[in-house]
């Protein structure tokens, strides 16, 4: 009975370590709308990890360009000097600002929000 009980145990605090999730582990998704509020109100990075082109052909005033493909340890540091820096993150629809996001966590940055894409940001806009 001991054995069983003190299986049990081992199993809980097993399971307890690895369902223990560090807030810093990974990017928040926000709303467009909590976007916004942050670049109005806080120091941000606005990040967009789009293509240059898409870049060109309009974006989010004060947008960085870091094309997802090229996210590094190198490239990040260039445009996100501060690993606890706050980063604003989008694309064109979603997808690849969720890819970046993930990246962007794995290389140490603590405090991350992907907002979706730039196809229904209801905001301005520059070119």
């Amino acid at each position: 009975m001991k054995r069983i009980t003190a299986f049990f145990l081992f199993l809980v605090l097993i399971f307890a370590g690895c369902s223990g999730k560090d807030e810093n582990t990974t990017y928040k998704q926000i709303s467009q709308e909590e976007a916004k509020e942050m670049m109005d109100t806080e120091d941000v990075i606005i990040l967009d990890v789009r293509e240059q082109d898409k870049y060109d052909s309009g974006h989010i005033p004060g947008a960085v360009l870091l094309p997802v493909g090229t996210i590094d340890e190198d490239t990040a540091a260039s445009v996100i000097p501060e690993k606890d820096s706050i980063v604003l993150v989008y694309c064109r629809s979603g997808n690849r600002s969720k890819n970046a996001s993930a990246a962007l966590v794995e290389l140490g940055y603590t405090a991350i929000y992907e907002f979706g894409g730039i196809n229904t940001w209801p905001y301005e806009i520059e070119q």
